[in-house]
């Protein structure tokens, strides 16, 4: 997960035509609405490690689901075109004077989200929003919060590089008195994947030809 950028850009150039396979059909492969409101293209998975495509501005986020997470898993991306900005936040144990009640988020096959309230209060603290341009490369450690914001009506795209961590869990911050709830990842069909991918690939050509 140490990989610099040029490696990075090596990735893109792995998967571009994996996306042109799916534009034109050649490949099946349905994206997934995240229940934060970005589409989640699943391009690789073996063992630990995987590899996405996540496309910001197609959706609006669940209501249900807080923004502040942490993943069980440590990543790197590659900011493919637009503008992402991630915003850190600093959370310590605090039983006195808690802002947040931590939730453990259990996703099943099916696509069911479990997001389950512990019994862990915080207080958390954001720090700035840092920006990625296109081009550039951010890394999150497993169980680091954050939320990411991408400016609303301004479409963006990153590669993700992940791996899972033994131990790790995936976590959110929520409401004090926040109860149990459950999300569905919608799948998109077929056309709809395939028209996002186009869209998003002619994007991906015209950074580069920038």
């Amino acid at each position: 997960m140490d990989a610099p950028d040029e490696a990075m850009r090596a990735h893109v150039d792995t998967f571009v035509p994996v996306l042109e396979e799916i534009a034109s059909g050649k490949r099946d492969l349905p994206a997934v609405r995240h229940p934060l409101g970005f589409l989640c293209l699943p391009l690789l998975r073996e063992g630990p490690d995987g590899v996405c495509l996540h496309l910001f501005g197609a959706g609006r986020p669940t209501a249900e689901v807080p923004p502040l997470h942490a993943h069980s898993w440590e990543l790197r991306s590659h900011v493919l075109y637009g503008e992402v900005g991630n915003v850190r936040v600093r959370v310590r144990d605090d039983a006195d004077t808690p802002t947040h009640r931590v939730f453990e988020v259990h996703s099943g096959p099916d696509g069911v989200d479990e997001i389950r309230p512990t019994a862990r209060l915080v207080r958390g603290e954001e720090g700035p929003v840092h920006r990625s341009p296109a081009g550039d490369t951010y890394a999150l450690g497993a169980g680091e919060f954050h939320t990411t914001v991408v400016t609303p009506g301004r479409a963006a795209a990153t590669l993700v590089l992940g791996r899972s961590l033994p131990g790790e869990r995936d976590l959110s911050l929520g409401p004090l008195d926040g109860p149990p709830r459950r999300t569905v990842r919608r799948r998109y069909g077929t056309e709809a994947t395939m028209r996002a991918v186009r869209t998003a690939l002619g994007r991906i050509h015209a950074q580069r030809r920038a």
